[in-house]
């Protein structure tokens, strides 16, 4: 966070007279934290890989990571959104503020939330995934050592390793993309062949690892299918929230006709939206199995195929709110050559955050499958009767459960913006000359809300992440906890992918009125658009990404537990 916060500034000063050196500088800057983490994750696993003969201790470098991502990811997502929707509906709807404007209480506490959720708490969520995926993947290559050799449990290390080196090219491709630039140059095209690349090179890289280390073509079709159920994810993505498709422009037509019917439509979207995805994520599993020969490592190594570009994409996700915050400061300055470049590049940065977000649910949907799978091998279960009541009750109440941390999430932040309302109308009211600029506002007091009450409201999710587990295995067994944790599963990542998608969709339906489309800002279009957009920041930037964390902390629980659930 501390390079990245460097970053707004220079961003915000090149863009006054380069959008292209602005689009440079924030890429760059969003490539310094997004190698960190793949990088992190890599060093950490393997000093532990090599100090601890027992692999299957990796289990608790993957909770802890978990932990820490699920807090990170509710907190930052809290503290962001609540400053956000608080400073939305009072400076923009009420008195028709521009975004980010210096009289606004909450715009320094919205500021400093986007370093805290999406940089940080994405950051702490693609690092838990990464290590999360080689750790399942080390523990049941242990099971593959009669067929692969030793290999089979290096073999996740140096795919991880060859991914890193692919998002490394990619990072380096796009950098010199932009210094050929010149003139009108499209920063989504740049973004979107470095991506290609990055994928190129990974899919190489597998295929040769596959070849040179294990002799087996199937495990190379494993990562395969990993890179392309990302893609297919990336592109239902881009369909449901980019402000050049279908979707969004209904979205914002809806507007025109009131809040409601804005809202209405942006559900509808995104409630269709995780059924392709899970059909081409879990088709990913299904078709790595049967290639392998009915192979589970195959299972777990099209998890970590999904991995392969998380550096790149990790780099063109923080772009996004470096290049928001950016624009931030530009407003706060006065700059408005400036900020007509950064909006431009805004837009594109709210799609690269859509597609971290389908990656994040591409890989933690697979995450699982290979969790519960990772468990039920440790805990040796072959068979799991269904039609037992326990099982079947399991199944029910981890499917609920979902829905109850979803609830408590968006009502975490609800309670939150709440507060963060009423104190930004008192400071309107009780500050003499703050409307008119005359007076500064007391922006600490809004830092203030969203910091104690982030704090707050995070112990809840995270008891009940840690303890559901621990009271299914502990009073009723192994196979009712495997029930459990597949009824999270079954309702966590649709739920995930629907909050996400719509929540975009309903930021750039803004983005697409703000740029003067059915009446443009200060209409009453905008108002509505405006509304719609609070309405889904809870969804995409708290429950969304924060669903895909729970499931995996409760499946890294269960994996800790199982050693004294059989023994």
């Amino acid at each position: 966070m501390i390079m990245i916060i460097k970053v707004h500034g220079k961003a915000a000063d090149a863009a006054r007279t380069s959008s292209l050196d602005a689009f440079r500088i924030a890429f760059m800057g969003g490539s310094s934290m997004g190698m960190l983490v793949p990088i992190a994750g890599l060093i950490g696993l393997t000093l532990l890989y090599f100090y601890f003969p027992d692999h299957t201790m990796l289990i608790g470098f993957g909770f802890g990571s978990s932990l820490t991502a699920l807090f990170a990811q509710i907190g930052g997502g809290i503290y962001t959104k609540a400053a956000d929707i608080g400073a939305d509906l009072v400076g923009k709807v009420e008195h028709g503020m521009p975004e980010d404007d210096p009289r606004n209480p909450g715009v320094i506490a919205d500021l400093v939330g986007d370093n805290v959720g999406d940089c940080a708490g994405r950051g702490s969520d693609l690092f838990q995934s990464f290590s999360g995926d080689v750790i399942t993947g080390i523990i049941m290559g242990i099971a593959f050592v009669p067929k692969y050799g030793p290999g089979a449990v290096v073999f996740p290390l140096l795919l991880q390793t060859a991914g890193v080196l692919a998002s490394n090219i990619g990072i380096m491709a796009v950098r010199m993309f932009m210094s050929s630039a010149k003139g009108a140059f499209s920063p989504s095209r740049i973004l979107n062949t470095g991506l290609v690349i990055t994928a190129a090179i990974a899919i190489l890289s597998a295929f040769a690892l596959s070849v040179y280390v294990l002799n087996d073509v199937s495990i190379f079709v494993a990562a395969l299918s990993g890179v392309l159920a990302v893609f297919a994810a990336i592109f239902i993505a881009r369909h449901y929230t980019s402000v050049t498709g279908k979707p969004v422009r209904e979205i914002a037509s809806a507007a025109r006709r009131g809040a409601a019917l804005d809202v209405l439509k942006g559900m509808s979207y995104g409630m269709q939206s995780p059924i392709v995805p899970i059909i081409m994520i879990l088709g990913a599993s299904v078709v790595s199995y049967i290639v392998s020969g009915y192979s589970l490592y195959a299972v777990a190594i099209a998890n970590i195929g999904t991995d392969l570009m998380i550096g790149f994409m990790m780099s063109a996700d923080v772009f996004g709110p470096i290049v928001d915050n950016a624009d931030g400061v530009a407003e706060l300055s006065k700059q408005p050559r400036a900020q007509r470049s950064l909006s431009r590049l805004d837009s594109v940065g709210n799609t690269m955050k859509a597609y971290t977000k389908a990656l994040s649910m591409t890989t933690g949907t697979l995450t699982a499958v290979v969790v519960f799978i990772t468990y039920a091998q440790i805990a040796g279960i072959t068979q799991l009767d269904m039609l037992a009541p326990m099982n079947l009750a399991a199944v029910f109440v981890g499917a609920g459960t979902s829905f109850l941390v979803a609830a408590l999430l968006i009502g975490s932040t609800t309670k939150t913006a709440e507060v963060m309302v009423d104190e930004i109308r008192r400071q309107y009211h009780t500050i003499k000359g703050l409307l008119q600029g005359k007076a500064e506002p007391d922006y600490a007091r809004c830092i203030d809300i969203s910091t104690s009450n982030a704090l707050r409201e995070m112990a809840v999710p995270g008891i009940i992440a840690v303890a559901a587990p621990m009271v299914a295995g502990v009073l009723f067994g192994p196979q009712v906890l495997l029930s459990f944790i597949i009824g999270i599963t079954v309702s966590a990542v649709p739920l995930s992918i629907y909050f996400s998608n719509a929540g975009a969709a309903y930021d750039n339906a803004k983005k697409y009125v703000e740029e003067g489309n059915f009446g443009g800002k200060g209409s009453e279009t905008h108002a509505a658009v405006v509304i719609g957009d609070t309405v889904g920041d809870p969804m995409k930037d708290v429950a969304g990404p924060s669903l895909v964390i729970f499931m995996k902390v409760v499946g890294m629980t269960a994996l800790m537990l199982v050693p004294l659930l059989v023994a």
